[in-house]
């Protein structure tokens, strides 16, 4: 057996608990496949630990239920199941093990295992938030938050979010300050808001840091220190938030309270748009297209402005459509500027359906039909688009069209 740094009394607990639940003893199979599921005193092998779980599970111990069903939940030491797992997780809930109540309702919520059951999940998460279970209580108030197994209902939801945020929960502190800022079943407040959220944040919840982060750059019940808003954006940032790496490449980008870097806000969006976060794609493509904060790259630019017009970004469509219509970082194809035109402008961007007016009046990549140029031109002129008002104008006084058609 290989052991490190293991003390004498240590391993003798362990010596105790084998040769007792050798002889049967449930409560010594449970501590020996806790030991062996931890790796406490011991390597950690997550076999044995399936093993001894088991057998205390098999005796009716509800701790070991609810660990076994955890391994086969995670396949840990085990092929994983998931109705294995609710069927070890039920067992055990129903001997009133909390944190099985907990797992079960999971379980339901998710339809892992289970047919998919928003009351039951509920009413598990129910039992065990009775036993004050902080994470049980933020689940059962979110249930009342969005509607999950009961209807909707604010003041039941925040009385569950107080309940689980004062045993210091730290979603239940993030819920619970988004109820502030949003005046969900109370009067809004920005301030009780950054209190939660400050709560949450101490905890390091990076969803919390970032909201703490964004009510110190925009002055949200607090007062603006745009530093401050850096300082937690990066804590959530680092964390992987890509909604906080999205702000932070903002802030860095315009300033805002800060030395201006375009090269360090570069970094953060390129992190965010790893993440699929569609408006960093976006503003990425457009630091490439510019040459800011990186030398230009009309190649980097169309990469970053596809996998964001993919998401159906209208903005990054059009740029799409232009960079085949003018060959930047690709080779010039005007049929494909058409569709990408087309995307954008079926979503109302008034840029793209006077492009397409444009394409349509030419037969640059479609064939040619004034009528589908004057119609494109009109949509974008009724949003005021000048070049498109100039466009239809220059067709109606040519004599191309009389009257606008408006039937595709």
């Amino acid at each position: 057996m290989n052991r490190q740094n293991t003390s004498r009394e240590n391993y003798q607990t362990y010596v105790w608990f084998r040769q007792a639940a050798e002889r049967g003893d449930a409560y010594a199979q449970f501590n020996l496949g806790l030991m062996y599921k931890k790796g406490e005193c011991i390597e950690r092998d997550f076999a044995k630990a399936f093993k001894w779980l088991r057998q205390a599970a098999l005796q009716g111990l509800a701790f070991a239920q609810n660990h076994l069903g955890a391994l086969y939940y995670n396949g840990r030491g085990v092929e994983k199941s998931d109705p294995e797992a609710a069927y070890w997780f039920r067992h055990a809930a129903e001997q009133g093990d909390a944190s099985a109540q907990q797992n079960l309702g999971q379980m339901y919520r998710k339809g892992r295992g289970v047919e998919q059951n928003f009351e039951m999940a509920l009413a598990w998460f129910y039992r065990a938030a009775e036993q004050s279970v902080g994470s049980a209580q933020n689940l059962l108030a979110e249930c009342y938050l969005y509607g999950n197994g009961a209807s909707i209902n604010y003041p039941l939801a925040m009385a569950w979010f107080r309940k689980a945020a004062v045993q210091g929960e730290p979603q239940a502190q993030l819920n619970l300050g988004l109820m502030y800022q949003r005046g969900q079943g109370v009067e809004p407040s920005d301030a009780q808001a950054v209190c939660w959220f400050r709560q949450a944040a101490a905890q390091g919840d990076p969803a919390a840091q970032r909201q703490l982060g964004i009510a110190y750059a925009e002055a949200l019940g607090v007062r603006a220190d745009p530093l401050r808003a850096v300082a937690w954006l990066e804590r959530a940032g680092d964390q992987g938030d890509k909604d906080a790496q999205f702000q932070l490449g903002v802030i860095l980008s315009s300033g805002h309270g800060v030395e201006q870097d375009a090269s360090r806000a570069l970094g953060w969006y390129l992190r965010a748009a790893e993440q699929g976060h569609v408006l960093a794609q976006y503003n990425l493509g457009s630091m490439y297209a510019s040459g800011r904060g990186v030398g230009q790259d009309a190649q980097r630019a169309l990469e970053w402005y596809l996998r964001a017009a993919e998401q159906g970004a209208p903005n990054a469509q059009f740029n799409v459509g232009v960079s085949f219509a003018n060959g930047n970082g690709v080779t010039k194809d005007e049929s494909q500027a058409a569709h990408w035109y087309r995307l954008a402008a079926d979503q109302g961007d008034a840029s793209a359906q006077n492009n397409l007016g444009v394409l349509y009046a030419n037969g640059q990549g479609v064939p040619q039909d004034d009528n589908m140029a004057a119609y494109w031109y009109g949509l974008a002129a009724d949003q005021g688009h000048a070049l498109a008002r100039h466009n239809l104008g220059a067709m109606v006084d040519s004599g191309r069209v009389v009257v606008r058609d408006t039937v595709r």
